[in-house]
C-alpha cells in the first residue's frame, strides 16, 4: 500500500507541475513550435543518443573489467538498453539499476560487487554531470554579461566537494571502511561481510587508476553528447538556445530528476527548464516544448528496450524447456 501510495504522490505531483506550466504558456504557440519540427534534425538527435548509450556501455564495461568481471559489450548494451526502458516507464529510475546489478551479479559471483560497480559508475556520472554544466557555465556568463540563474562558482563548488568525498572512498578504501564499521550495530555479519567485499572492490578500483581516469572521461564523453542531442532537438524545433546554455541546464536537469519526487521526472524537469530559460530571457515556451520533445525521443528510443527484455525472456523460457 505505501508503493502504491508513493506512485500516487509522484503522479499527482508531476499531473499538478505540467497543469500548473500549461496554465502559464500559450499552448497554441507550445503546439506549433512542437508541429514544425525537422525531422531529419529529430533523426540526427536519435543518432547521437545511440552513441551516448553506447558510450554508457562501454563506461560500465570499464568498470567491470577492473574488477576482473569479464562480460560481452553487447551484454552489456542490451542490458543497458532495458534498464533505460524500466528507467523511462517506471516511476523511478531504481528500477533500471536493478536490472544491471542482476544481470551481472551472477558473473560477478557477488550482488555487493555488482551493486558497488554500479554505484561507482553513478557516482562518476554524476560528477561529469556538475563538470560539464560548471564549465557550460563559465562560458555561458561571459555570453549573458554576468546575468545568470545559476553561477558558476557554485557548480564548481560542487564539483570540488565530490572530488572530496569520492577520493578517499576510491584511493583510501580501508580508511573508507572504518566510517562504515558503526552500522554493523545492526546486523554485524550480514554488514560486515558487504562492508570487507565493498573495501575489496574499492581496492581494486584503486590499483586500476587508469580504468577510473578513462571511465570518469567517458563520462564527460557520455555528458557532452546528451548535451548536443538537446541541441540538435532545439535546432530541430527552431529554438534560439545557445550550447553552452544547454551544457548548463541538462545536466542540471538530470540531478534535479533524481529526486522521487516525480513520474518519470515529468514536470519537474519542464519547470527545471522554464526557470532557467527565463533567466536567460527566453520563452518558457520554448522550454516545455523542448523538453517533452527530447523526452518523447528518449523513451521512444528505449522501447527498443522492451524488444530485448521480451526477446531475452524468451530465450530464456526457451531453454527451459528444452530437454538436455
Amino acid at each position: 500500500m505505501r508503493r502504491y501510495g508513493m506512485l500516487v504522490l509522484k503522479l499527482g505531483v508531476s499531473i499538478a507541475l505540467l497543469a500548473l506550466l500549461f496554465s502559464w504558456v500559450d499552448v497554441s504557440a507550445l503546439w506549433q513550435t512542437a508541429r514544425r519540427a525537422s525531422l531529419p534534425w529529430l533523426a540526427a538527435a536519435l543518432g547521437l543518443y545511440t552513441i551516448n548509450m553506447i558510450a554508457t556501455a562501454w563506461r560500465w564495461y570499464l568498470l567491470l573489467e577492473a574488477q576482473k568481471v569479464h562480460i560481452r559489450k553487447r551484454s552489456l548494451f542490451g542490458s543497458l538498453l532495458v534498464a533505460a526502458f524500466f528507467n523511462n516507464f517506471l516511476p523511478s529510475n531504481i528500477g533500471g539499476d536493478v536490472i544491471r546489478i542482476s544481470d551481472t551479479a551472477k558473473r560477478a559471483g557477488s550482488k555487493t560487487l555488482a551493486t558497488t560497480v554500479v554505484l561507482v559508475d553513478r557516482g562518476l556520472g554524476l560528477m561529469a554531470l556538475v563538470f560539464v554544466a560548471a564549465i557550460g557555465a563559465t562560458v555561458a556568463v561571459a555570453t549573458h554579461h554576468g546575468v545568470m540563474p545559476i553561477w558558476p562558482a557554485w557548480l564548481w563548488a560542487g564539483f570540488i566537494a565530490g572530488v572530496a568525498i569520492a577520493g578517499p572512498a576510491i584511493f583510501a578504501p580501508h580508511a573508507f571502511s572504518r566510517l562504515l564499521r558503526p552500522l554493523t550495530i545492526f546486523h554485524a555479519e550480514w554488514v560486515g561481510g558487504r562492508i570487507e567485499k565493498l573495501t575489496h572492490a574499492l581496492a581494486r578500483f584503486r590499483d586500476s587508476p587508469g580504468a577510473i581516469m578513462a571511465c570518469f572521461a567517458a563520462a564527460i564523453f557520455v555528458q557532452a553528447t546528451m548535451v548536443v542531442f538537446y541541441f540538435a532537438v532545439a535546432y530541430a524545433l527552431r529554438l534560439d538556445v545557445g550550447l553552452w546554455d544547454l551544457s548548463v541546464i541538462v545536466p542540471i536537469s538530470f540531478v534535479v530528476q533524481m529526486l522521487p519526487i516525480s513520474f518519470g521526472g515529468f514536470g519537474v524537469r519542464e519547470a527545471t527548464f522554464s526557470i532557467y530559460f527565463i533567466g536567460i530571457g527566453q520563452p518558457k515556451e520554448a522550454a516545455i516544448a523542448m523538453s517533452l520533445v527530447a523526452q518523447a525521443l528518449i523513451m521512444l528510443f528505449s522501447l527498443s528496450g522492451a524488444a530485448v527484455y521480451v526477446s531475452r525472456d524468451h530465450r530464456r523460457h526457451h531453454h527451459a524447456h528444452t530437454p538436455h
